[in-house]
């Protein structure tokens, strides 16, 4: 499997991706793209570094696994592909963001427009079979991600980190400089958003860390793809 992102991640990884679990890490992936229906399309796999530089991120968005349904998942953490309907967690994002900064709800879920602006959309697991959520847990993307966010936290620059329920705020550990600011609240799943998600106005905390931190603040009304 190729891996080429076409920015500063390519060498801050490199020593990373020669490590033994990577290989197999590929080699289990290259089994799965040819017996399964695997999301996201392989080439869709590092969307989420591709779209922000390491130098370029400002805030962080930890996820667990891509969407497993047909079309969904293109690489970034909790977004869609335009043409697709919007998933429920999406939409309560949405919701909150409303509510949050005022606009609009977005009539579609591409976040790429977050993430040309500096928003890392990760998520720990990058890859899923159809229909079988958390089915590529274990493989070695954990490692692989848990390396990505130690390589932000020894960043000089500041990064917001948002974390959302508890498979996100297990990532903690990582974060280790209190340079950088975390946000928690409960996941805005349907099962959850009620218990803390909504209300927690994460969009203008973020922002004003980012003012604090004398960053250009994210214009969160921004989901489409700018370039």
């Amino acid at each position: 499997m190729n891996f080429h992102i076409g920015n500063d991640w390519d060498e801050l990884l490199q020593a990373e991706l020669n490590k033994p679990y990577i290989g197999a890490l590929f080699e289990t992936l290259q089994q799965q793209y040819a017996q399964y229906t695997v999301y996201p399309a392989q080439s869709e796999i590092f969307t989420a570094l591709r779209l922000t530089s390491y130098v370029d991120t400002k805030v962080v968005i930890i996820g667990q696994d891509p969407y497993h349904g047909k079309g969904q998942a293109h690489g970034l953490s909790f977004s869609v592909k335009n043409d697709v309907r919007i998933p429920p967690s999406l939409r309560n994002i949405f919701k909150e963001l409303a509510q949050d900064v005022g606009g609009e709800i977005p009539t579609h879920g591409s976040l790429e427009g977050w993430a040309e602006q500096g928003v890392l959309l990760l998520n720990t697991v990058l890859t899923v079979r159809e229909a079988s959520p958390n089915s590529h847990q274990n493989i070695g993307w954990e490692l692989f991600t848990d390396y990505i966010i130690r390589l932000l936290n020894e960043r000089e620059q500041p990064v917001v980190f948002i974390l959302w329920g508890k498979h996100a705020e297990a990532k903690q550990h990582q974060i280790t400089h209190t340079r950088h600011p975390m946000i928690t609240s409960p996941h805005p799943s349907p099962f959850s958003a009620h218990r803390g998600f909504f209300g927690s106005k994460l969009f203008s905390k973020s922002n004003e860390l980012l003012r604090q931190m004398n960053v250009e603040e994210i214009d969160w009304s921004k989901t489409s793809a700018i370039g």
